[in-house]
């Protein structure tokens, strides 16, 4: 019995130590150096205007109207571009269903864009394994010029600047590809046409 209690504090006081250490303190020291260190990032990257909170730059959301820039498709369910519910459709390459999806979707994509330049870029016909990308890459920004221009009343060369300003890239030019974020290059084609300022990016 005594033997029992000799194992069974050290035991007991290990699993508090290391429950407090592990589940209080490190997450809370991280916490704080995070919002000490990147604020910004730490809550979220979310894009403010007009005092109000209407996306974050690390999810995407869904846009269809043709005044604007669209993103990739979203599997996730029940609605796309769902944060709490990140999933890719699961259909293999070979699959009829995503055969049949990708058609129809190239089918609208070019009834959408019938002065589009080139075939459809691939990623605006597929989703992600996340179904949250918020980015897609300049050549398919660059796709969608000519009918951003035509419904907007601009130039081509100025929604070209647009993209161009609104390219990201590589972290330290080595790491990632060259991407545009469709939320915020939104957000400048509405500012470009309201003379308002656009939300830092």
């Amino acid at each position: 019995m005594n033997t029992m209690k000799t194992l069974w504090r050290p035991a007991a006081l290990s699993f508090v130590l290391l429950a407090l250490a592990t589940g209080l303190v490190y997450p809370l020291a991280l916490t704080g150096l995070a919002q000490l260190v990147m604020p910004e990032r730490a809550n979220g990257s979310l894009v403010v205007r007009d005092g109000k909170v209407i996306g974050s730059r690390l999810i995407g959301q869904a846009f269809d109207d043709p005044r604007y820039f669209w993103g990739r498709p979203s599997a996730t369910a029940p609605m796309p571009y769902n944060a709490a519910g990140s999933s890719g459709s699961n259909l293999a390459p070979s699959n009829p269903a995503l055969v049949e999806t990708v058609r129809a979707r190239i089918d609208a994509l070019r009834a959408a864009n019938p002065d589009a330049p080139g075939p459809v870029p691939m990623e605006l016909v597929t989703a992600s394994a996340s179904g949250l990308d918020p980015h897609i890459s300049p050549e398919a920004a660059r796709w969608q010029i000519p009918r951003i221009a035509r419904v907007r009343g601009l130039s081509a060369a100025t929604v070209e600047d647009l993209v161009r300003a609104h390219t990201e890239t590589p972290w330290l030019g080595l790491i990632g590809m060259p991407r545009v974020n469709v939320l915020q290059i939104n957000l400048a084609l509405d500012a470009l046409a309201t003379g308002r300022t656009a939300p830092a990016r």
